[in-house]
């Protein structure tokens, strides 16, 4: 449960990375924004990536997808508005459905999430008659909904593991799943909807060629770059960058995991890969500890979460998000699944 700073707290957390006079104007939206949610008894979700003067303010539980998915399945609460993008509110639908559901933004979509569809799922079960789908949390309802079970970044490598087949499909980020691959020791082949089933090649995972748009533009060259200049500096990655990357840095883990990396080790400084308000959000959190401020991917999609929004959304009862009932039955599945395996492999 997150505790909210008075502006004085707040001011001193966030200093040298938003300006006062725009804390000032945030935090009396916070202000309202939290006296409309106890009135109105609404729980707010806040994804890691969201901007830092919201995401130290308003939210009463803050975290990845998997953290989330988890508060998502146990609230008390009449409202959930899920400072996150699309997918993620409709992961908390899912599994609350008699619960009113609220984005704050329309535009909060996901490249990822849009890069397959449930036909692309159907076409590749009939391809692969009989092999399990795993499918990422980062994927809209109706493909979800076609998966034998769902995982995160931090519990990937877990569900393929806890599956009684030599054979999966891992759907739809390819990063994710060559890394997957590569920690579980399975070889994997991307085929396009159209070739033949490629079964003399001798395969294990079958992927897609999904990516995210923010940490697909990570290379091995930034690393090497920012190593010459900070040789001393320790580099975490999130396992949607490629492989390549991943190898090259220092750790490589979901958000939750790379924050807790950094709480529980002591080095001269930091670079975190992945969204950067979350290098913001964690540079506040440990201000005794040195972060280098090179990472300057902002998601699109993140960033059209705003206050003002949240305010209008609390206000307003929008954008209320909806999941036909046949599409949410089969999609609570895959993820109750998800969420009973967990972090660690260990069913709850």
């Amino acid at each position: 449960m997150m505790t909210h700073p008075n502006f004085d707290q707040l001011k001193d957390r966030l200093a040298g990375i938003v300006p006062e006079f725009e804390l000032e104007a945030k935090f009396e939206l916070a202000r309202e924004i939290l006296e409309l949610k106890r009135e109105k008894n609404a729980v707010i979700l806040g994804h890691n990536y969201m901007e830092p003067a919201l995401f130290h303010t308003i939210p009463d539980h803050v975290g990845d997808s998997l953290e989330l998915s988890r508060v998502a399945a146990r609230t008390d609460a009449e409202i959930i508005v899920f400072c996150g993008v699309k997918f993620m509110a409709e992961t908390a639908k899912i599994l609350n459905p008699g619960k009113t559901v609220l984005l704050p933004s329309t535009k909060a979509g996901c490249s990822l999430a849009a890069s397959i569809t449930a036909e692309d799922v159907r076409r590749l079960k009939e391809r692969f008659p009989g092999v399990p789908v795993v499918t990422y949390v980062n994927t809209y309802a109706d493909v979800k909904a076609e998966s034998d079970v769902c995982c995160t970044s931090s519990n990937a490598v877990a569900v393929v593991e806890s599956l009684a087949s030599d054979t999966v499909i891992f759907l739809p980020d390819e990063y994710l799943a060559r890394n997957v691959a590569r920690e579980t020791g399975k070889r994997i082949i991307f085929p396009t909807l159209d070739e033949g089933a490629p079964g003399e090649l001798g395969y294990e995972m079958i992927g897609w060629h999904g990516r995210c748009e923010v940490h697909e533009r990570y290379t091995v060259q930034d690393i090497e770059d920012v190593r010459r200049m900070f040789p001393d500096v320790v580099i975490l990655s999130h396992p949607e960058c490629s492989p390549e990357v991943v190898e090259a840095s220092d750790f490589a883990g979901s958000t939750t995991a790379m924050i807790r990396y950094v709480e529980k080790t002591s080095a001269p400084r930091y670079l975190l890969l992945t969204e950067c308000s979350m290098g913001d959000n964690v540079m506040a959190a440990y201000p005794d500890k040195e972060f280098l401020r090179l990472c300057t991917v902002r998601c699109p999609h993140m960033n059209q979460i705003t206050l003002e929004d949240t305010l209008s959304a609390l206000k307003l009862g929008r954008h209320v998000i909806e999941v036909p009932e046949d599409v949410r039955v089969r999609a609570a599945t895959a993820l109750e699944r998800m969420i009973a395996i967990g972090p660690s492999g260990k069913r709850d």
